[in-house]
This record gives structure tokens, C-alpha cells and sequence, in this order.
């Protein structure tokens, strides 16, 4: 399918206009969720693909990561950088009817991704392997199938061979499976490409191609309409028949439609259209797809940047990893959603799917929600970068698994550009060109299958020797790092477009300091540092101040990038902190330092610098907390907006007042700490805008807990992410609280916990776990039923909490 959108939307209806004829109501295609009363064993089982008895197999719903589920160990081949948790190899069983009126029709299974080596069997048949970890695939499974009778599917996911990975991949099904039925005239997979090449204020032209399979050669008809966002009718083709003589068993037809006065899509009003591609039998109705569309025209200019529907605008980004914190690689599209309300917010308006093909929901959310995706297909090509990594198939599947995914993705309006690798290892010789002929060859399997996007590659060595930038496949350089060269990147690159692929590498553990905070260091000192000694705990401090060698603070990348129109814009990395790379440690880190926002999403002090910059929104956003030692000097900040100065105030007493000046982002008293009150006011022609308070905090006392969302849907997989506050008696968060807090849950379940503490080796599938800096997650699953859930948290010594959430 184009998007798991158009897998929800199983079609039975018969569309009727008055302008358009009546046909027969006749069931189609159905997309069936496929997640459901899986059967699994850790471990291998010789001939688990045959009838095998699995009745001791632990029962479980899809999507599945097992990795999540085991234990941290610096002796997991995996090792730190890949996140400490165990591999392995494991099976997946599945035995399911199909009905036997589904007889002439044709039955497929769809993967959205496992992770990794997979082998598909169906009733002890084997449909095939894939290698790639993140690549979704389809088989056919109508020829093994016993129409009315039981069947069985079974998949074997290996991911032994470790290290394959330079960041937590997970195993297992992590993300969906749905089981397709259609008729035997049908729009093939992935079988829509719309375009609009022709966009203006008064109409759109859009191009919908469509393949067919047709195997028994029948004579069909087709039909493609277009919906606005209230699911109004606003532009159709009349009744397309077919050839009377059929000389082949697929066909690509294209169709030209125009939308009048257009919505465009942007990132602040994210528009989007549906396109329905109806084929008839005579008068019977038997196939629709529904593909998503929005109307949206950009360009990257060499001098103005990035321009999209005539304006210029930068692209303001970050960079993710595929995993969602504590519940691991397993795709949910509440958690995703989750992550990029959170972005949103403060003020992102961009995101890379670091360096792989995402999950589809992140696209089909990404069109809904206005970001500007780079969407990425490979770390490596054919040089390696760990032993077991997908260098060891690059020949045999890099074509397959790179067109896949640009026939999925190439519908999403968010998706503006391609990007075909990162780091690469061929960019750096400057004898053996081998990179070059590659970079050509997958930029045209790319331009064969869309011309509408931009084609980067990631460079972490930007310069004009650089065998990718020199193979001349590119359309925009992209740049990691070197953000000290943007600046001269017309006088490297004459002529050419700039696109900062990735940037920054600050490092922060959330709610630590070091003072003092006006130095900036670069942990490690080089790149390939081994045994770091930075703090002892593997702290790092949440200033902005620390950065990986490569990289930058936060500051000092923003303030080149939004000083010049042509740099087109930037993904920062990363938004999320994410499992594995825990630079600049290694064990007992275990998971990375680079997010804006930890790994329970919570936000650094950082963000609010972003937000400041980023947004219309009026920050003032003071640390750190108010607990030190007496006498002890401690840097305060202020990140403002929207205002001239700000004044700091000590328990009553003026610590005088700040302003920005040049290109500063912040401002910094230096104090001597005394408990009490710090208040900053912000203040715009003399005019009081914002007031903060931070107070010292006296003994933990009590618990609070706060939903995101305290009303979720009653099917099996929404969430509610609960914000565990750990408080003194006066309701201010106690800043070194590390309280041991143990969750029940009745009426739902609890799904995972987290902290956001790098080095924290409690299970995320426990029940309880440490507060980290006064705070702690847990994530709460409903039932499939209506009802009340109830959340308790304790811990010894505090006041208990409860929450009760509904599920509808």
C-alpha cells in the first residue's frame, strides 16, 4: 500500500454523483491488520517452518521487539554502541483461516519491517528472504493457501551475527503486517505515482500513473477521483476503458486531473488530499486504492535556499533513530506521534530518517503534522562499518531494496528529499573512484522512479575530492558538520545548493551542571578516543557547552546557519536521545547524549533556546534548579524571547539586568547561592512579558503523575504517557530526587518505564524504576475494551498517586 492510511480505509462502499455513473456495489480489496495472536520462541528450532507443535510458545501481538525485553550488558555483542541488549535469533508463528469465497481472488502478506535476515514460510513453502532490517516486502500467498482451512505462517528473524549496527536496531516483527486480499484485476503494489507538475494559486495539474495487474487479460475500466480534507469531490476523469486487446498482463495508465483554487500544503497549514483510483469490471466495482496527496511546489535555490510554495523558509530539523525510547524498535504510531508533537512545539519543522527507510506511519504522520523529511536509505555501501552490517548483501539487494522504498515513499507531500547514503565510506579515496560509479548508479535508480525530489548524500568530508559530491549525482551538497566552512561553501561549490544533511553533536545528560559554563569542550578529544574519562558518573553537563569533536553546541551551528538565505537549512543532531552511541562514554552509558529531548522525552534546557529562536511563542526559560551548596558559584541562564532584557532577582534583591547583544542566544549571571527564590522577569519597552520562578526544594515528599492524555481509544494500541513528578511538600520538583517509584495498573497495562538517565540498567519492562533528576515515565496501554485504567505509583517514604485515564 502507499500509506498505512490507505491500509486502514478497507473500502465497501459504492461512490455515487450526479455526475458520474452508478456502478455495482461489489467488495474489493481488504486490508486486514495481520498484528494479532502471533505465537513466539527465543531461540532456533530446526524446522519450526513445518507443523510443529507452538503451543508452548509465548502468545504476543506484533508489533514485537525482543531485544527491548532483555537484559543490559556490556558483554551482549551488541555491544554499548548498540545499545548493550541481547540479539539472537527468534521465531514468529502465526496460523490463520482464510475464507473459502476468497478462493479466486489473490491473498498477500505485507511486512512494514523486521529486523533482520528474515525467512518467510506459508504452510512449510518458503516465499523468500530479505536482509535488510528496515525495508517493507510483500509475498504472494495464494498458491499454498487452504481456501476454508487452517494455515500457517512462519517467519525466522536472525539477528545473531553482532555487531551489525552502529545504533540499537531491535529484533524481531517490529513493525506491521497486514494480509491484502484482492481480486485478480487489481492496482498492483505500490501501483500509484501522483504528481502535481503544474501548481498554482488558481489550479493544480495532477498526474496520476497506474499499474494494473491484470493476469486473466479481462477488459477493465478505470476511474480516478480526487477528495479535499472534508471529503468533497473536486475533481474526477470521466470512465477509462481499457484496450480491447490485451497484450500483456500489466499496465501503466496515466491520468491528468486539475484541482481549481488549490490548497497548498505547508508546514503550517500540512493540507492533504485523497486520491481514488477505482477499476471496473463491466458494472461491478473491483478494486479502490486511496493514495494521499498534497499540492506543493519548492524549489532549492542557490542563493535564497529552500523555497516552498514560493516562500522562502529554512528548514529548521533534526535527525531520529527508528527506536521510541523504552518500548524499543516495536512501531506505535501514538508514540511517534508523541515525539513529533514534541518537536513541533519547539519550532521543528524538519525530520531525517537516520539512515534508514522509516516506518510508514512516521511518513503518513509527517504529511499530516507539516515536516520537511529527508528520507534516507543506507549507512554504508559496499565498505563496511561493523563486521556484520549490510555491506555483506549490498550486491545482491541494494538495487531491490532502494527501489522498494522509493516506490512506498514517493506519494508523502512530506517528503522532499533523497538521500542515498551517510558517511559513506567510499566518499574518502582519492585513488579508488569505486564511490563515484555507485553514487551514479543509485541516483538513477532513483531519478527512474521520481524526478519530482532532490537527491543528497550525507558528507561528513564535504570537499570537492569527495567521491560522492564529485561522481556529480547530487542536486544539493550535503554537508555533516563543518559548520565553520558554511559560510565559504559558495566560493568550494560554485553554483550549487546547500542542504546541511546533519549538525551539532552537542551533548547533555538532562537537569546536570558543571560550572563553570563559559568554556566549551569537546568530549571526547578525538573522534576515536577509547576509555574517555570525562565526569565520573558519565554525566555531561546540560549547559551548552559540550559537543562531540565533530560537531558543535547547539549555538554555535545556529548562529552561522540563520545568518545566510542559502544555507538551505539544517537536521540537527538528534531531537530524541536514542538507544546506543553513548558518546562520549562507552559502558556503563548505553544509550546517547546528542538528544534535544532525553529518552523519555523529556527536554533538555536546550530546547527551549530552539523554541526561543524557532517559534512565535514567548519563552523565558531560566537554570538550572535551585539546590547547591551555600556559598557555591553558580551560572544561571536565560533563554528569552520576544523581549528587550531580562532582570534576575535572588530572594527579593536585583541581580541586575541582562541583555542580548551581536549574536548572542542567551545571557548568564554568575551568583553565590543561598536558598530561596530566583525570579527573572522579561520586559519589552519597559513592559513586564514574562515572569519565572525557580525555588530551592526542600525533602521529596510526594508523587505526582501527569497524562499526556488522559482519554485514549479502546483498540489494543493507543498509549498515555504519564509524567512522574517527584515533589517537596510546597509542589516544586525535587531536583536530586532518584526514588525508586513501583506502578500498578488496573484496567489496562503497563507497557514500559524510562528515566532518561544514560546509564540507568533497570529493565524498561519492569514495574518500577529510579526517578532520574525528579522525574520518571510510564506508559500505559488500554484494553481493547471501553473502561476506566487506574495508575498507582509508590515508593517508600513519599506520598502515593493515582490517576485514572478512560479509555473510549
Amino acid at each position: 500500500m502507499n500509506s498505512y492510511l490507505h491500509k486502514k480505509a478497507i473500502v465497501f462502499s459504492i461512490i455515487i454523483f450526479s455526475s458520474l455513473p452508478l456502478y455495482a456495489q461489489q467488495t474489493s480489496r481488504t486490508v486486514a491488520d495481520f498484528d494479532k495472536g502471533w505465537k513466539f520462541h527465543l531461540g532456533d528450532i530446526a524446522s519450526a517452518e513445518k507443523a510443529t507443535n507452538d503451543k508452548s510458545w509465548r502468545t504476543l501481538n506484533l508489533p514485537h521487539d525482543w531485544s527491548i525485553e532483555g537484559t543490559f550488558s556490556k558483554n551482549n555483542p551488541a555491544t554499548p554502541e548498540g545499545g548493550a541488549l541481547p540479539g539472537g535469533i527468534g521465531w514468529y508463528r502465526k496460523t490463520f483461516t482464510v475464507p473459502a469465497v476468497s478462493k479466486n481472488k489473490l491473498v498477500y502478506i505485507d511486512f512494514d519491517g523486521v529486523y533482520q535476515h528474515s525467512d518467510v514460510w506459508i504452510n512449510g513453502h518458503h516465499l523468500g528472504f530479505r536482509p535488510n532490517g528496515y525495508i517493507s516486502f510483500r509475498y504472494e500467498l495464494t498458491p499454498y493457501l487452504n481456501f476454508g482451512g487452517a494455515n500457517v505462517i512462519a517467519v525466522k528473524v536472525n539477528n545473531q551475527d553482532q555487531p551489525n549496527s552502529r545504533w540499537y536496531s531491535g529484533s524481531g516483527i517490529y513493525r506491521n503486517v497486514w494480509l491484502v486480499t484482492t481480486n485478480k484485476t487489481a492496482i498492483d503494489h505500490w501501483g500509484t505515482y501522483v504528481t502535481t507538475p503544474k501548481v498554482s494559486a488558481d489550479s493544480a495539474t495532477v498526474s496520476v500513473d497506474v499499474k494494473i495487474k491484470n493476469p486473466t487479460r479481462e477488459q477493465y475500466s478505470t476511474r480516478v477521483l480526487i477528495y479535499d480534507a472534508a471529503n468533497k469531490l473536486v475533481s474526477a476523469t470521466g470512465i477509462v476503458p481499457s484496450a480491447r486487446q490485451l497484450a500483456d498482463t500489466t499496465a501503466t495508465l496515466n491520468n491528468k486531473l486539475k484541482v481549481v483554487k488549490p490548497n497548498l500544503w505547508s508546514v503550517n497549514r500540512p493540507y492533504l488530499y485523497k486520491v481514488v483510483t477505482q477499476i471496473f469490471i463491466g458494472v461491478n466495482k473491483v478494486d479502490e486504492y486511496t493514495t494521499p496527496l498534497g499540492i506543493r511546489y519548492f524549489e532549492f535555490d542557490v542563493d535564497k535556499g529552500f523555497v516552498l510554495n514560493g516562500k522562502s523558509i529554512k528548514i529548521l530539523g533534526v535527525c531520529d533513530h527508528h527506536d521510541l525510547g523504552s518500548l524499543g524498535a516495536a512501531i506505535n504510531t501514538r508514540a511517534l506521534e508523541r515525539q513529533l508533537q514534541i518537536l513541533k512545539a519547539m519550532g521543528c519543522n524538519g525530520i531525517r530518517t537516520s539512515h534508514n527507510p522509516p516506518a510508514p506511519e512516521l511518513l503518513d504522520l509527517c504529511d499530516k503534522m507539516g515536516f520537511i523529511v529527508m528520507d534516507e536509505a543506507f549507512d554504508m555501501w559496499k565498505m563496511q562499518k561493523t563486521k556484520y552490517d549490510y555491506h555483506l548483501y549490498w550486491d545482491e539487494w541494494h538495487k531491490r531494496d532502494l527501489q522498494d522504498q522509493l516506490l512506498r515513499d514517493r506519494n508523502h507531500p512530506s517528503v522532499f528529499v533523497w538521500s542515498i547514503g551517510n558517511e559513506i565510506g567510499e566518499q574518502y579515496s582519492k585513488t579508488d573512484t569505486t564511490g563515484r560509479n555507485i553514487a551514479r548508479e543509485l541516483a538513477g535508480i532513483v531519478r527512474s522512479l521520481d524526478t519530482t525530489r532532490p537527491i543528497t548524500a550525507a558528507n561528513n568530508e564535504p570537499q570537492p575530492h569527495n567521491n560522492i559530491i564529485a561522481s556529480g549525482a547530487l542536486d544539493l551538497i550535503g554537508y555533516n558538520y563543518h559548520h565553520q566552512d558554511y559560510e565559504s561553501f559558495h566560493n568550494r561549490y560554485p553554483g550549487k545548493k546547500f542542504i546541511a544533511t546533519e549538525t551539532t553533536s552537542a551533548l547533555q545528560t538532562r537537569g546536570h551542571y558543571d560550572m563553570p559554563s563559559d568554556s566549551i569542550r569537546r568530549w571526547p578529544t578525538t573522534w576515536d578516543t577509547k576509555n574517555f574519562k570525562g565526569n565520573p558518573d558519565n554525566t555531561v553537563s546540560a549547559y551548552d557547552n559540550v559537543s562531540a569533536p565533530w560537531g558543535s553546541t547547539h549555538e554555535e551551528t545556529w548562529k552561522v546557519m540563520k545568518k545566510f538565505d542559502f544555507l538551505s537549512g539544517m537536521y540537527i543532531w538528534t531531537g530524541f536521545d536514542y538507544l546506543g552511541e553513548p558518546t562520549p562514554y562507552s559502558w556503563p552509558s548505553r544509550s546517547s547524549y546528542f538528544g534535544i529531548i532525553d529518552l523519555a522525552g523529556f527536554p533538555k534546557d536546550v530546547y527551549y533556546m530552539y523554541q526561543s529562536e524557532w517559534t512565535n511563542k514567548f519563552v523565558l526559560h531560566i537554570f538550572p534548579h535551585w539546590n547547591w551548596e551555600p556559598g557555591k558559584t553558580v551560572d544561571l541562564w536565560a533563554y528569552y524571547n520576544n523581549a528587550d532584557e531580562v532582570e534576575l532577582f535572588l530572594n527579593g534583591k536585583s541581580m541586575g539586568i541582562k541583555k542580548k547583544t551581536g549574536d548572542d542566544l542567551h545571557v548568564m549571571w554568575h551568583l553565590k547561592f543561598e536558598p530561596g527564590t530566583i525570579k527573572a522577569v522579561s520586559r519589552k519597552n519597559g513592559k513586564v512579558v514574562l515572569t519565572k520562578e525557580i525555588h530551592t526544594a526542600g525533602a521529596p515528599v510526594k508523587i505526582e503523575l501527569i497524562a499526556d492524555r488522559k482519554i485514549i481509544n479502546a483498540y489494543g494500541k493507543d498509549l498515555s504517557f504519564i509524567t512522574v513528578r517527584i515533589l517537596d511538600k510546597a509542589g516544586n520538583i525535587a531536583p536530586n530526587a532518584t526514588n525508586r517509584i513501583k506502578f500498578n495498573v488496573t484496567g489496562g497495562s503497563l507497557v514500559s518505564v524510562d528515566n532518561g538517565n544514560p546509564v540507568s540498567h533497570d529493565s524498561f519492562k519492569a514495574d518500577n524504576i529510579e526517578a532520574f533528576h525528579g522525574l520518571a515515565l510510564a506508559i500505559v496501554k488500554g484494553r481493547e475494551t471501553a473502561g476506566n485504567i487506574t495508575v498507582n505509583a509508590t515508593a517508600e517514604g513519599l506520598q502515593p498517586a493515582t490517576i485514572t485515564l478512560k479509555a473510549k
